[in-house]
């Protein structure tokens, strides 16, 4: 579907289809998702609510050796301490042991908060649409469908004006080349998203895959077309270049964030916006 062009990710009534299935996952990765399985089980036990993949793994469309392997555990209380340290055991193991994925990441909520009015269309759409059940009971069942409207729009990525000078700082504190590859990677992606979402409700469709994230803002913005194009590339390819990340900083990061606020409004607030 990718650079068709035509808007898609939506069922016959116009809701956004779960993007991904255990069935997608490609037979090289299934080894990494059986093993995760088994060890969230073991590792979180009756704290564990429910467990999810995300990402490229359970879309099909993960490449070995590249992508990492992305879960979303909702646990029964809020997490804690010992959960994120086991959390983050079971990241290393996984990426220990298994040589097709290039890292694990294993993101920790509470099951109140996936359902709470305030994530409901942000971390709840996310659950819903773009998590792929893995264990327990699935959240989406207590969840409503989604339509890619400005409400989603603004709830997912409006909150950019927040993260510009967050970037900033990590831009001056970064050292190395594999530190600047991941912050043009995260940036990369998130600007494209951004873009994305701006214009969703006019595309009326859904995708994850970047470049035709890229080409459906382009559409809409052609003079920005090109640097949105050349987002998309380095979010699946990133290099150490620092001038990339000051573009994004001085020029596209604000645009965006105040034509985002100008067509969509401000995201709700949630605690700890600074």
């Amino acid at each position: 579907m990718a650079g068709t062009g035509r808007p898609g990710g939506l069922d016959r009534e116009g809701f956004i289809e779960r993007e991904g299935a255990l069935g997608r996952v490609g037979a090289v990765f299934r080894p990494v998702v059986v093993a995760a399985r088994e060890r969230v089980l073991d590792g979180f036990g009756a704290r564990l609510h429910s467990a999810y993949l995300y990402g490229s793994v359970p879309r099909g469309a993960a490449r070995p050796g590249r992508s990492d392997l992305d879960l979303l555990l909702a646990l029964r209380g809020e997490p804690t301490e010992t959960d994120r340290a086991e959390a983050r055991r079971l990241d290393g193991a996984l990426d220990e042991e298994f040589p097709q994925i290039d890292g694990a990441g294993t993101l920790l909520v509470s099951r109140a908060q996936v359902l709470s009015d305030l994530e409901r269309y942000d971390l709840g759409w996310f659950v819903a649409c773009l998590c792929t059940p893995l264990l327990g009971e699935d959240l989406a069942e207590e969840l409503p469908r989604y339509r890619p409207d400005s409400l989603l729009a603004r709830e997912t990525n409006g909150d950019l004006a927040l993260l510009l000078p967050r970037w900033r700082e990590r831009v001056a504190e970064a050292v190395g080349d594999d530190a600047r590859r991941a912050l043009v990677r995260g940036c990369s992606r998130r600007l494209v998203r951004t873009g994305f979402t701006l214009v969703m409700p006019r595309w009326n469709g859904w995708t994850s895959d970047l470049h035709e994230m890229a080409e459906a803002f382009g559409q809409y913005y052609p003079e920005r077309a090109a640097q949105m194009g050349a987002a998309a590339v380095a979010g699946y390819e990133p290099g150490a270049d620092v001038d990339v990340l000051r573009s994004y900083l001085d020029d596209l990061g604000p645009w965006l964030a105040e034509e985002y606020a100008r067509v969509h409004g401000l995201k709700a607030p949630r605690p700890g916006d600074r």
